[in-house]
């Protein structure tokens, strides 16, 4: 079999999403999975499909994503339990209720009429069940969520379709020029060549960097997610808080997801994470507060997935900074699941044809070679 004309290395959603596209467009794709397809971040995040919040710098990517969500059947082949009810951030005060003012303002400055500022009575027909101390939100009304192992496997599965190729187990241990292409090394004892590598290797990216000479200052977190049993329906949007962590959301069946990026710790090189109760128990007392029925609803499971998180908190999106026919997207810092689509056409569009529409300057992985000379 002739060698593929692209490695990604990584079976995350956004690892799967840029073999897609590409695989649209004509192109030769290997994908290099260590574990298995959706097994970290991907597979286990809260599902959230938001424009609500983002970094200035991630609106018209996420923007543009929420195109492709609201026609996700038609690019998968699967719906991918997306439901779109809208997302909510609650405002507890005046003041948090004039800090969600100013967002809007500042995004209508630039262009963006997505997010709106709702007042009490608004806020309780969206969300009847809400405490009634809260004084208003922040909403974005085509939001929503998706469930996160099925999407991810909806990709592969549409890329498959279209020629790529997965290889799971599989970890990549070596990265180095062969000519005018670049031959990946496995822990397995393989090897693969191919003139483009697209690195989304997730909380282990920063190992591929660091082998182009540009390594980046990547922390490996572990956001946490509780489930309930199930109680009687009450919720349909996604309610998030203004002043405090939170991401909560009902599902058909009556369980209860609750999350917002508390953090256990990660042991990255043992695949596994370790709960921490007490921080649990904030986003328990947050819950409580703000949704008086709840506070009878029993915990089912918790658990925490390993995610890569920057400094800034916004993703590396973009060519390599060293190498020619090497690109990245990584270090999503737990809010990357909403620009899996996109993040893969944007890769398609490097690869392919060498530039994008969108903008993606803000994510260029030189960004911090620039702070440490700065520094």
């Amino acid at each position: 079999m002739p060698g593929p004309d692209v490695i990604v290395v990584g079976g995350g959603l956004h690892g799967c999403s840029t073999a897609l596209f590409l695989a649209q467009r004509g192109a030769s794709v290997l994908v290099l999975e260590k574990d298995y397809i959706g097994r970290h971040a991907s597979g286990v995040n809260a599902g959230g499909v938001r424009q609500l919040g983002r970094h200035v710098a991630e609106v018209p990517l996420s923007v543009a994503s929420m195109a492709l969500w609201h026609r996700i059947g038609e690019l998968v082949e699967d719906d991918c339990g997306f439901e779109s009810h809208g997302q909510i951030r609650v405002a507890e005060n005046a003041a948090e209720l004039a800090a969600c003012q100013s967002r809007v303002d500042q995004l209508n400055a630039l262009g963006f009429t997505h997010e709106e500022v709702v007042d009490q009575a608004e806020l309780r027909r969206l969300v009847p069940a809400i405490a009634e101390h809260c004084v208003g939100a922040l909403v974005s009304r085509r939001d929503g969520a998706a469930i996160p192992y099925r999407t991810t496997f909806a990709f592969k599965r549409k890329a498959e379709s279209l020629g790529a190729r997965f290889n799971e187990g599989v970890t990549v241990a070596r990265i180095a020029r062969d000519g005018r292409n670049w031959r990946v090394e496995t822990a397995e004892g393989a090897h693969h060549t191919a003139s483009v590598l697209v690195n989304c290797a997730g909380a282990w990216a920063d190992r591929i960097a660091a082998q182009l000479g540009e390594p980046v200052p990547l922390e490996v977190v572990a956001p946490m997610l509780m489930i309930t049993t199930r109680v009687p329906a009450f919720l349909k949007p996604v309610v998030g808080a203004t002043g405090r962590t939170l991401s909560f959301k009902q599902f058909p069946n009556g369980t209860v997801l609750i999350g917002g990026g508390l953090l256990g710790r990660a042991r990255r090189d043992e695949n596994g994470t370790d709960l921490d109760f007490a921080r649990l128990a904030v986003n328990a007392r947050t819950v409580w507060d703000l949704f008086p029925c709840m506070r009878a609803a029993t915990i089912n499971r918790c658990w925490a997935g390993i995610e890569a998180r920057m400094p800034d908190d916004i993703p590396v999106i973009g060519p390599s900074g060293t190498e020619e026919g090497v690109f990245h997207a990584f270090g999503f810092s737990a809010h990357g699941f909403q620009l899996g689509p996109i993040v893969g056409r944007i890769t398609a569009d490097l690869v392919t044809r060498g530039e994008t529409d969108l903008p993606i300057a803000p994510f260029r992985i030189q960004r911090f070679r620039q702070a440490a000379v700065a520094a």
